[in-house]
Parts: structure tokens; C-alpha cells; sequence
């Protein structure tokens, strides 16, 4: 049975509509004959009552004000998705090759969509499926290792996605076990099948053995008009020697709020490298924070962001360096425009004992409009005296004498931006290790450039 947690102070008034809800489905969520999985999402619930939405007090916050998603009031997605009938799977988007071998899994408002989903060939002992089956096939798995890694008392997101921890992707890789394909997961928010605005709150869970190898690759897109607020989870356990490319595009719609965390555990020699292309949403958070537990890691933190409008978007870095002899490199690019807001926050850890660190940090932004902000604030904290730690933070505009060296050649002004601004993009999206991934976010790219002013 579920441990009961009783709380007795007075929640903020934001707040109260989120456990209003919980009271009301979580006798109704997955696993309801788990004890500890019952104890888990009360856990998540008393902390996000605890922790409420940070203001502008809050340092991890400053930049990122989250009045216009308080002032929303979502109710949990319809169970199955919304409007079905509306997904078509010849029009999700892969970095596959026709023909190619590939697995896919595919969610409709945070829900599992089995008919629209594919898993290839695997090899043997790879578990590659959604949360909601894993709970009866593959318990033992997500007792040991759902919720336990990077646990904060100063993220409620994180604790709002434990308290409604209904599906998503479970990954597990037994040790020396690589998957060649690209694993696929494909999440689409529609808003519901109402005019009220809904709410879903996936998970990801990804077990590397010693040794093993994966590609995970999310697709994040809005379908329809329709408000909705997705709230992301990942954990990531990566063992010793393990290699994990895991790489992200954004494309929620224009009235989405999308708030990601992602918490990994490195163990020694491994190797994860993460890269998120943010395209989409009316403000959007991605919070990153990898531990490296071993010696001999290491951890490559990318991205690229391109707002317009009114959009916000923020991207917070946390590399701890709690061993020695470990490498980090982040490097991050953006361009803005209109009245888009723009924040990096990325900060490296190096613990006392982390002697022999290398860290590089770099975050440059590309500001197409007078209005369009950018706020960064790169950090290092150092506690060990024998490291090579570095960062370094720019903003400014397209350089007129480039346009006029192409606009004299015969090049139009639309075509002469655009030429300029996919080469500022060019050195983050370098840092894609994948071909048919990096080649994919090269096209996405340029699409989004189609579609904005000259």
C-alpha cells in the first residue's frame, strides 16, 4: 500500500489545481498495485506542494518568469490521447532513411500510441518500450532505478512529473549490447479534444550497461491550436565504458509550454553527448544536469535555439565534476528574433577530488531584431586546483559588411540572411555525431529560416 503524506501548511493558490487533480486520478494511474511506485508519485506530489512555481527570487529562475503558465488552468490529458483520428503515421517525423530498419515510439498527448508505433529487430536482451507495459514486464528494472537519479528539492517540475507518472520510454541495454538504429520517440501534443488546455507529464527511462551503445533521438511537435503544457522527465544510468547519444528537436506549437529536465548518472569512461534544437513553443525550459561519477568521462552538452515572436526560451546547464580526470565541452548557439527572450544559465561543478578537469563552455547569440533579449550567465565553480575550465558568452547582430559582400554578388537580402545566419548555427549543429540525425536537424534548420522575415 502507498504511504499516506500528510502535510498541514497552505499551498499556493497556483498550486491547489495540481493537487486537486492529483487527488482525483492518482487511484487511477498505472501500477496502482505497486507500493513503492504509490509511494514514489506521493513523494513527487508533497514536493512540488513543498516547492510551488519559483519566482524571480529564485536564482535558477530569475530569467524565466512562469506567471503566463500559472495563469493557465490544465487539467490531466484525456486518457488515449487527443483527437486520434488526426495522426496520421506517414507524417511523423523520423532521421531514418526509407526503408531503413528503424524503431519508433510514438505518444499522443503523453499517452502510448501502440498502432502508430514500431520496434524493429533488437538485440537480444535490449528492452526498448513504453513505460505503461514496462510496469508489468520489467518492474524489478524501474523499482531499482525510476526516480532515484538526480533528485532535487529545488526542481518542481521534476516533482510534478513524479507525482503524475503515468507512460513514456523505458531503455535498457544489457551489458556489451548496441543498438544500431536510432531510437525514435515521437511525442505530439494537441491541446486535448476540448477547448480546455491540458497537461501530460512522460517519462524516459535509460539504462546503459558497462559497454553498451544507443542513439535516442525526440521529436517534440505541436499539432493543432490548442494550449497545452508538456512536462518532460528524463533519467539517464549510464555505466562504465557505455556510449549514449541523445539528441532532441522542439517544434511544440505556438501556445505550448514545454519544460524538460534531464538528470544522468555517468559512471567511469563513459560517454554521453546531448543536443537539443529548439524551435517551437511559447516558452520552454531545458534543464540538463549530468554527474560524471567516474573517472575518464566524458560529457558534450549542444544545442541550438531559434525564436521568434514572443516566444521564451531557456536553457539551464548543470555538469558536476565529481571525479577526476573528466572532460565536459557545451557549446551553444541562438538566434532571436522580434520580441523572442532568450536565457542560458550553464554552470560547471568541479568537486574537490576532481582534479585533472577539463571543462569548455560557450554560449553565443545571434540577435536579428532591437527588441529581441538574450540573458546569459555562464559559471564555474571550482573547488580542485589542478584544472583547464574555460567559458565564454556573446550577443550581437548580423555583421553589415558580410551582407554587403554577398548582396554584391548578386545574392538577395532574404537569401544573403539566411545564408549568414545557417552558418552561425553551422559550428553547434557540427557537434551532432550522427549523420542522418545531424543531416535531419541541417534541413529543419532551414526550413525554420523559410519562414521568417527578410
Amino acid at each position: 500500500m502507498a504511504k499516506t503524506v500528510t502535510i498541514t501548511d497552505t499551498p499556493a493558490p497556483a498550486v491547489q489545481p495540481y493537487l486537486d487533480h492529483h487527488g482525483r486520478v492518482a487511484s487511477s494511474l498505472p501500477g496502482g498495485d505497486l507500493s513503492w511506485l504509490g509511494n514514489l508519485r506521493a513523494e513527487g506530489i508533497a514536493r512540488f506542494r513543498k516547492q510551488g512555481f519559483p519566482g524571480a527570487r529564485v536564482e535558477a529562475w530569475r530569467y524565466t518568469n512562469l506567471r503566463p503558465l500559472e495563469k493557465v488552468a490544465f487539467e490531466p490529458a484525456p486518457a488515449g490521447g487527443g483527437p486520434s483520428a488526426a495522426v496520421s503515421v506517414d507524417l511523423l517525423p523520423t532521421v531514418m532513411p526509407a526503408g531503413q530498419p528503424s524503431h519508433r515510439l510514438v505518444f499522443v498527448d503523453g499517452a502510448f500510441r501502440d498502432d502508430l508505433s514500431s520496434i524493429g529487430t533488437l538485440p537480444e536482451g535490449a528492452v526498448v518500450t513504453s513505460l505503461g507495459h514496462a510496469l508489468n514486464s520489467h518492474a524489478d528494472l524501474l523499482e531499482r532505478h525510476l526516480g532515484r537519479v538526480g533528485v532535487t528539492d529545488s526542481n518542481p517540475f521534476q516533482a510534478l512529473n513524479t507525482a503524475f507518472l503515468a507512460d513514456g520510454v523505458v531503455v535498457h541495454l544489457p551489458k556489451g549490447v548496441a543498438v544500431a538504429e536510432p531510437i525514435e520517440v515521437v511525442f505530439i501534443g494537441t491541446g486535448g479534444v476540448s477547448e480546455k488546455p491540458t497537461m501530460h507529464h512522460p517519462r524516459i527511462l535509460v539504462v546503459a550497461e558497462a559497454n553498451s551503445e544507443a542513439t535516442l533521438v525526440e521529436h517534440h511537435l505541436g499539432q493543432g491550436v490548442g494550449t497545452y503544457f508538456a512536462n518532460h522527465v528524463t533519467e539517464i544510468v549510464a555505466g562504465e565504458g557505455a556510449r549514449l547519444h541523445h539528441y532532441k528537436v522542439q517544434r511544440e506549437s505556438t501556445l505550448a509550454f514545454h519544460m524538460a529536465t534531464v538528470t544522468a548518472d555517468l559512471a567511469k569512461d563513459a560517454s554521453y553527448d546531448n543536443f537539443v534544437l529548439t524551435m517551437g513553443g511559447r516558452l520552454s525550459r531545458n534543464e540538463i544536469k549530468p554527474v560524471l561519477n567516474g573517472t575518464g568521462v566524458e560529457c558534450r552538452l549542444s544545442g541550438a535555439y531559434m525564436v521568434n515572436g514572443q516566444q521564451h526560451c531557456d536553457t539551464t546547464t548543470v555538469i558536476d565534476h565529481a571525479q577526476p580526470h573528466c572532460t565536459s565541452r557545451e557549446v551553444y548557439k541562438g538566434v532571436i528574433d522580434g520580441t523572442a527572450k532568450a536565457v542560458f544559465q550553464g554552470k560547471i561543478i568541479v568537486r574537490p577530488d576532481a582534479q585533472k578537469t577539463d571543462g569548455y563552455q560557450l554560449n553565443r547569440a545571434l540577435l536579428l531584431s532591437d527588441t529581441a533579449e538574450i540573458d546569459s550567465k555562464p559559471e564555474l565553480e571550482i573547488y580542485a586546483d589542478d584544472v583547464k575550465c574555460s567559458h565564454g558568452a556573446t550577443a550581437g547582430e548580423l555583421d553589415d559588411d558580410q551582407l554587403f559582400y554577398l548582396r554584391a554578388r548578386g545574392i538577395d537580402l532574404e537569401s544573403a540572411r539566411n545564408l549568414l545566419i545557417a552558418a552561425f548555427l553551422a559550428d553547434a549543429i557540427e557537434e551532432v555525431r550522427i549523420d542522418t540525425v545531424r543531416e535531419a536537424f541541417q534541413g529543419m534548420v532551414t526550413g525554420w529560416l523559410k519562414t521568417q522575415r527578410a
